[in-house]
């Protein structure tokens, strides 16, 4: 049901937008932009229950929760980029959007050097001594 609602908002932001382009384009942006930025917050409150389960499941596993971190940093550094690039592609700079994506690509490979290099680690350590 909340995804309908969702839907229903982003239709009704589509037509008001279309609407107020034709007249006023700065006020359609930042209508395009505010609705973004409401579903957003609105889905960021969902994942906490997901953040919740996860943290439960690495405990009982015995994964130090570091890692899970800085998973979540990571898919949260993903999703993040993704949503300021689709903005400023929304307001046509598509130029500006790519260099945001590609600073989310960079922050995201920093903050998985410290997984790769334990499995590095882990996979030297079960190669046999002689190799």
């Amino acid at each position: 049901m909340e995804m309908i609602q969702i839907i229903g908002l982003g239709l009704i932001a589509t037509v008001l937008i279309l609407v107020i382009r034709e007249q006023k384009p700065m006020f359609a942006f930042l209508l395009a932009a505010f609705t973004g930025l409401f579903i957003f917050l609105y889905v960021i409150g969902k994942i906490e229950a997901v953040i919740t389960v996860l943290e439960d499941l690495a405990s009982k596993s015995g994964i130090p929760s570091i890692y899970l971190k800085t998973v979540l940093k990571i898919i949260g550094i993903a999703y993040i980029a993704e949503f300021g690039a689709q903005i400023v592609r929304d307001a046509g700079l598509e130029s500006i959007a790519s260099k945001i994506e590609f600073a989310g690509k960079i922050f995201i490979l920093v903050m998985a050097v410290p997984i790769i290099n334990v499995i590095v680690e882990t996979v030297i350590g079960l190669l046999p001594a002689g190799s």
